[in-house]
């Protein structure tokens, strides 16, 4: 192939460092850094697309690049090698925006959790060292949060091992915390009306609007980081139906799904909309982000266990399911991927009462 084939082939796009391959329509970073020379796919033939991962793909070089100066130097500090791993998670094309999101609050939160680490020399940090902060740590924080803040650990201990600046991952033999599945402990129906009650009638200047959102969950199923971003004009009236929308915006798989009414959330929705007539169609249609102190006072008030958000949504779950809606659909409104899965092993088994209820129906 002559040397004017091989220019032929590859087109500027006037952006800096973006170039696009002619016979495939790909785009690919061409780059310099420490004067190496660098061209890597974009793994897209969207210009938007590629102009996006462009940025993400310089950050990840350069700070592997600033990562290997610093191992020159004779230091690298934590701080350095979780700051090349974050770049190297915002340049991975696989990972949904909510994951990268996910990874940084991690790295954010074991820094805060282990304060002397910021500045500490990465090669100076032992297994026991790591062993003592998962003793604290798993002392305050959920299984869940505790096991993939491990995992995040290592990965940026992985960074540096790469780099050449440690020999072993002293994070590796941290033992990862079991999970055992939560008892749903959840209120009777009347149980829940007085619940809400309480909330509504507490006297405080939002306790109609803490409520509001207790019944919103409940009926609806969404997480209380969907609520936030729900609109006007998410709430369909004449579909009967609740848009929950993705991205930035919302939902945990960044993806758009309807949420059908039940008639009491058409009838909370109805009578809201009335009442504030006014709103624009941007207007969020929660006043309030969260509500936990109302509702553990509630709990402690009617007699029941404490309810969080997250249980209001295992509410609705289990009240479809005693209500005869089969478990796929149940999944679908849940904004769950795995076809039902989850629902089955989460709520195969209903509420005590419906389950004995359900048992004097059988007879041989």
């Amino acid at each position: 192939m002559s040397p004017n084939q091989v220019k032929t082939e590859w087109e500027s796009t006037g952006t800096q460092n973006l170039i696009r391959y002619r016979p495939s329509g790909t785009y690919f970073a061409r780059f310099k850094i420490g004067r190496k020379p660098f061209r890597k796919t974009l793994k897209t033939q969207s210009l938007t697309t590629a102009k996006l991962r462009l940025g993400d793909m310089l950050r990840q070089h350069r700070a592997k690049y600033e990562a290997g100066n610093a191992l020159q130097n004779g230091k690298m500090t934590f701080t350095q090698a979780m700051r090349a791993y974050l770049d190297a998670v915002q340049s991975n094309v696989s990972l949904k925006p909510a994951s990268k999101r996910y990874r940084q609050m991690l790295s954010n939160f074991i820094v805060k959790t282990w304060p002397e680490l910021k500045q500490a020399d990465i090669r100076k940090i032992n297994e026991r060292d790591c062993q003592r902060w998962l003793y604290q740590f798993q002392q305050r924080y959920a299984p869940t949060v505790v096991n993939n803040s491990i995992g995040t650990l290592r990965a940026i201990f992985h960074v540096a091992v790469d780099a050449g600046a440690r020999f072993e991952n002293p994070a590796v033999h941290l033992k990862r915390v079991k999970i055992r599945q939560k008892h749903l402990q959840l209120p009777s129906r009347e149980e829940f009306e007085r619940f809400v009650k309480t909330i509504e009638t507490a006297g405080a200047p939002q306790s109609a609007d803490c409520a509001a959102l207790v019944k919103f969950l409940a009926y609806t199923g969404l997480r209380i980081s969907e609520s936030w971003f729900v609109t006007w004009r998410d709430v369909d009236f004449q579909r009967k139906q609740l848009l929950v929308r993705g991205g930035d915006t919302g939902t945990k798989n960044d993806e758009l799904r309807v949420v059908p009414f039940i008639p009491q959330l058409e009838e909370m929705l109805v009578e809201m909309r009335k009442q504030r007539a006014n709103e624009p169609s941007t207007a969020h249609v929660m006043r309030v982000k969260e509500c936990q102190k109302s509702m553990d006072r509630a709990a402690r008030v009617v007699g029941i266990h404490r309810i969080t958000h997250h249980d209001l949504r295992h509410l609705f779950a289990t009240v479809c399911i005693e209500n005869g809606v089969d478990i796929p659909t149940v999944s679908r409104w849940l904004g769950h991927k795995d076809g039902g899965a989850l629902c089955m092993k989460t709520y195969g088994h209903y509420r005590e009462a419906h389950s004995l209820a359900q048992a004097q129906r059988v007879a041989f």
